[in-house]
């Protein structure tokens, strides 16, 4: 009627199973920090290339603006 204390894995001792676990659960948050990350530098890379964008338009303007300046005098 007496229980044994068994561990998960009968030729393991109970110090790897804790190990075992520990790298477990860093996987687990490698993994999740990765679902987590991807669609975020993905959303940094869009925000990055509308201000390149926005940026080129402005010097543009400014090229133009100080052409048309230099022209005049």
């Amino acid at each position: 009627m007496s229980e044994e204390m068994k561990s998960p894995n009968p030729g393991q001792p109970v110090g790897d199973v804790v190990k075992g676990d520990f790298a477990t659960i860093l996987v687990g948050l490698g993994t999740m920090l990765d679902g987590a990350l991807t669609p975020l530098s993905k959303v940094v890379a869009s925000a990055l290339d509308s201000m390149t964008v926005v940026a080129h338009q402005i010097l543009d303007g400014i090229s133009t603006t100080l052409g048309d300046n230099n022209k005049q005098q």
